[in-house]
């Protein structure tokens, strides 16, 4: 292209060399007039088009859908080429209807994005909306998309304008580092600091509304032995099989997580300890049934568990800790894989 422009522009050069030049003071005759419209004419152009070049280089290059959307008559009006990348549908579709954009939003995100951006009319800008849709190969990708309301004067139509960026390996990360922060690496439950954060909120719920809550501590029995004897690797999985244990018997809701060496802890909300000592009844026979294999050797495992429910003099969680740590004790001191309730 700049090839060509300054090819064009040396034959108006050469042209022009050959009108006769004018005295001073006097207009240019008609004809170098005319060239040199040309000449800036033609010149105007090349700079529009290598501008709108870089443009569309600039919009292919960025990975979030630039939009433009009339509010009365629900058109998408424009979208830039990112949308066939993150949608995965052609332009064309959307810019005709625009339900295939709202038809990809995920169902349980609906009802935030069409509100969120309603609200643009009072605030003129929405910045802080989030949400999941399914691309073409039934992916789910999350958007980041802020819009804002494009109207000079009262009367105008009403155009909304956004940028909806694709942040799923954004979020993906966060849920990583979250997944990190809140899980025990070795057995995937809850670690410790995640486990208590969320007894606690368990604690408070059960004390405002006045409903049953149950504690739970287990500790494996003899579990030094079997390191010492078999090697921690083998220790390892015990541990990895008493928290899959766990996950399998409790109920949807309930709360399990490792919150020491061989030492174990779940929650029950709505829960009464007639019931939840039916669960832990049932975890001991799961428990029991485990076989390992180390060499030509075959051994099993027992924990000692530790019960306790919610009382009205219960002000603080630790209370029912230190219940539930000292029925589990007894447990040890009772002869071992049992039940005792504090």
């Amino acid at each position: 292209m700049l090839a060509a422009r300054f090819h064009v522009e040396t034959r108006f050069v050469h042209m022009a060399k050959n009108i006769p030049t004018t005295l001073p003071g006097t207009s240019p005759p008609e004809a170098a007039q005319t060239l040199l419209a040309l000449l800036h004419a033609q010149g105007e152009v090349a700079r529009l088009s290598e501008r709108d070049q870089l443009f569309s280089s600039l919009l292919d290059s960025v990975n979030a859908v630039l939009w433009a959307f009339d509010w009365e008559t629900r058109q998408v009006l424009y979208v830039s080429p990112a949308y066939e990348r993150i949608f995965g549908r052609p332009a064309s579709l959307v810019l005709a209807d625009y339900n295939e954009w709202r038809d990809s939003i995920y169902p349980d995100d609906l009802e935030f994005a069409e509100r969120s951006l309603a609200q643009v009319l009072l605030k003129g800008s929405v910045e802080d909306r989030e949400y999941r849709i399914l691309n073409a190969d039934g992916q789910l990708r999350w958007l980041s998309d802020k819009c804002y309301i494009n109207q000079q004067h009262e009367g105008d139509r009403v155009i909304i304008v956004g940028i909806a960026e694709d942040i799923t390996e954004k979020k993906q990360l966060e849920g990583e580092l979250q997944r990190l922060a809140t899980t025990d690496v070795l057995t995937q439950s809850s670690n410790r600091r995640h486990f208590f954060e969320c007894a606690q909120q368990a604690f408070d719920s059960a004390r405002e509304d006045g409903t049953p809550l149950a504690f739970l501590l287990l500790d494996i029995d003899d579990f030094k032995r079997i390191n010492d004897s078999y090697g921690h690797q083998e220790g390892d999985q015990v541990l990895q099989h008493i928290a899959d244990s766990g996950k399998a018997v409790l109920r949807r809701g309930d709360l399990f997580g490792r919150i020491g060496g061989e030492e174990f802890a779940a929650v029950f909300p709505g829960c009464n300890t007639q019931v939840a000592e039916q669960i832990a009844e049932r975890l001991q026979r799961q428990i029991q049934r485990l076989s390992f294999n180390h060499g030509e050797q075959t051994y099993g495992v027992t924990v000692s568990q530790g019960l306790t429910g919610l009382t009205e003099e219960d002000v603080a969680l630790d209370s029912l800790y230190a219940r539930a740590d000292a029925a589990m004790y007894q447990a040890k001191r009772q002869g071992k894989n049992q039940i005792v309730r504090g």
